[in-house]
């Protein structure tokens, strides 16, 4: 039987599962975006930015050996989990109405660009971590790097004042 060589496995293809994945999901909030529209395309991702929340709140309600969780302990978790996913979220300001954060870089790279549907996801895992802990979180994306701003600003508020989606407890 003839050795068979597989010519492509010193090739210089640029792939690993970290940029499939980006590419995966970047490709598939356009066929939703253009499929379905931006609204229903945001509908849908954040149904599954809730879930992913929930499975984070609980992860740090744990870590933190408590339920729930403070106002401080939510805006360490909000910027540890982006740490941990190749975010560069810190903390702006806080305080008893509300938590701003700002971002240099995100988890999708630059395959977020001009995927608003993309950032539905740090809307609600953001919202539901909050809201499951502190009672009720309204988010705003003010800035996007999706929407081509040089970086995020999400300002979370506990009171409805804010001009963002609302997430209860």
């Amino acid at each position: 039987m003839n050795e068979h060589t597989n010519v492509f496995a010193c090739a210089p293809i640029e792939r690993n599962r970290d940029q499939f994945l980006r590419e995966l999901l970047r490709e598939l909030s356009a066929v939703l975006e253009n499929t379905v529209g931006l609204d229903e395309a945001e509908g849908f991702i954040s149904l599954v930015g809730a879930r992913v929340g929930e499975m984070m709140n609980g992860e740090y309600r744990g870590a933190a050996g408590q339920s729930p969780l403070t106002l401080e302990q939510v805006a360490d978790a909000l910027v540890d989990l982006k740490r941990r996913i190749g975010g560069g979220f810190s903390v702006e300001s806080l305080d008893e109405s509300g938590i701003t954060l700002v971002n240099t870089a995100c988890p999708f790279g630059a395959y977020v660009r001009d995927r608003v549907s993309l950032c539905m996801m740090t809307s609600n895992v953001f919202g539901r971590i909050a809201a499951d802990n502190l009672g009720y979180a309204n988010v705003a994306l003010e800035q996007t790097l999706a929407r081509g701003d040089p970086g995020c600003r999400v300002v979370i508020r506990f009171d409805t004042t804010g001009s963002g989606r609302d997430y209860f407890g």
